[in-house]
């Protein structure tokens, strides 16, 4: 009869769990708007943004980043941290069921001319702490959401990698142009120096004509040693990042090509979309979340704890007796421990645990506001920089005719030099501006693909199905 009580008993006591269950904050409590403030790029349109390098158009792009998806160190650092992750839960997972051992043994012993005497034992024992206050099963649940969080790391390392090779790819290309431009400017520029020491050697002007064309030109030649020095910096990166040496990627990235535009139509859902799709809210959600259970965790300790333990052994003198079942030996013995007195550690570190879930909320409020703030200043700069850009190109093809214009006239001595200094001048200004701003357009929508978190996908390979046989509440 006292059997049967104490089996309903520990049976109703483990279907609780004391604590606070976990409970996801819906957009409204997160301040989250329905709508962006910033105006959206025409022909927008909600898709998926798994891979959103490939609406670039560029194959070596696109390669890239498919390299450094599978073999970067980033990501095999990544995927470290999620094996670890899995197998602590699983350590945390075996808490909840027996532990049984056994051992075996053998002795022989003689008095004086006595015949010597072996004795076999063989034992097994086991023990049990049911979790009675779900003091275990918390820890599992904290167990279960930090291998979430992890996932979401994972997906996040996914997220940072993809765009930061993406800004270096638009960096090497955008170099690449400006270089261009500066030897296309030394090439005009040296004509007018030409020009100037014809004009110096037939007397129709001084040697400072010469002197200024001659500044003008070195003055731009200094302009490339410093650009091919930030393209190689950036070839280099691109190399590291796909796991390579340095200098690994600079014959793939000899021939210049294009910068990579901006498609017509951009992805881009709602507010409410970021909390589901980028992976670094995602994982401070998880995070809340194992903390919220760790809470629990620490208030189970508060209650006491039942103990279960059994053996059951044999022994004998023969082997075979030790299979005769005459003698067999059993046992069974329950306690209940309960601390008493611990100085207010145990409430006390109650109260740190949930110090720390508040901690861990205002950190996930923080990081879905800066989610945000990512987006809207990627639309923002989207916009801004094409409509920068029109007035550029009008600038450009200005100055170029200006620049024309103002060596022609000088050729045959309507103006003076210090025209021809100037409009050169501006010429390249603005030419390396607007190559520079058509590089911004691309980077802006990297951004705001990054910011959104896109570039990571659930079925990924290398990540792997992740086990989850607990759940959150």
């Amino acid at each position: 009869m006292r059997k049967h009580v104490w089996l309903v008993l520990v049976l109703g006591l483990a279907s609780c769990a004391v604590g606070p269950d976990f409970r996801p904050r819906t957009p409204a409590e997160l301040s989250v708007p329905a709508a962006w403030h910033s105006s959206l790029p025409e022909n927008a349109k909600s898709g998926d943004l798994s891979t959103w390098w490939q609406q670039l158009g560029d194959p070596l792009l696109s390669a890239f980043i498919g390299d450094a998806l599978k073999a970067s160190p980033t990501m095999d650092l990544a995927r470290a941290r999620l094996r670890e992750a899995r197998a602590s839960r699983k350590v945390t997972a075996a808490g909840l069921f027996p532990t049984v051992s056994g051992n075996a043994g053998a002795s022989s012993s003689k008095t004086g001319d006595q015949a010597a005497m072996s004795n076999y034992q063989a034992n097994f024992d086991a023990s049990w702490e049911p979790d009675i206050f779900g003091g275990t099963r918390r820890s599992l649940e904290a167990s279960t959401a930090s291998l979430e969080s992890t996932v979401a790391s994972f997906h996040d390392t996914q997220v940072s990698l993809a765009a930061e090779l993406a800004l270096n790819y638009v960096e090497v290309r955008s170099l690449q142009a400006r270089i261009a431009i500066a030897r296309e400017n030394l090439a005009f520029q040296s004509e007018t120096r030409e020009i100037a020491g014809w004009r110096y050697q037939a007397g129709l002007v001084s040697s400072l004509d010469f002197d200024q064309a001659r500044a003008t030109e070195a003055q731009t030649q200094a302009q490339v040693p410093a650009l091919e020095t930030s393209l190689a910096s950036s070839r280099n990166r691109i190399a590291v990042l796909l796991g390579t040496a340095p200098g690994s990627v600079d014959e793939r990235l000899a021939a210049q090509a294009p910068i990579p535009p901006v498609p017509e139509s951009v992805i881009i859902g709602i507010p409410a979309d970021v909390l589901r799709q980028r992976p670094d809210v995602r994982a401070a959600e998880w995070t809340l979340a194992a903390q919220t259970a760790r809470v629990g965790a620490a208030v189970a300790s508060l209650y006491p704890k039942l103990s279960l333990s059994g053996s059951l052994g044999v022994d004998g003198i023969t082997l075979a007796a030790l299979t005769g079942g005459t003698s067999l030996i059993r046992s069974l013995a329950a306690s209940l421990a309960q601390t008493i007195f611990a100085g207010g550690s145990l409430r006390q570190q109650v109260q740190v645990q949930t110090a720390v879930q508040e901690q861990a909320l205002a950190t996930y409020e923080s990081t879905v506001l800066t989610a945000l703030e990512d987006v809207e200043n990627a639309l923002v700069s989207l916009r801004r920089n094409r409509e920068r850009f029109a007035f550029l190109k009008t600038a450009d093809e200005a100055a170029r005719s200006a620049a024309q214009l103002a060596r022609q006239r000088y050729e045959v001595g309507l103006v003076d030099y210090t025209s021809v200094v100037a409009t050169q001048q501006t010429q390249l200004s603005a030419s390396e501006s607007l190559k520079s701003c058509e590089a911004e357009i691309t980077t802006a929508l990297v951004q705001l693909y990054k910011a959104l978190g896109g570039g990571w996908t659930t079925e990924d390979a290398a990540a792997g199905a992740v086990p989850v046989e607990g759940k959150i509440r």
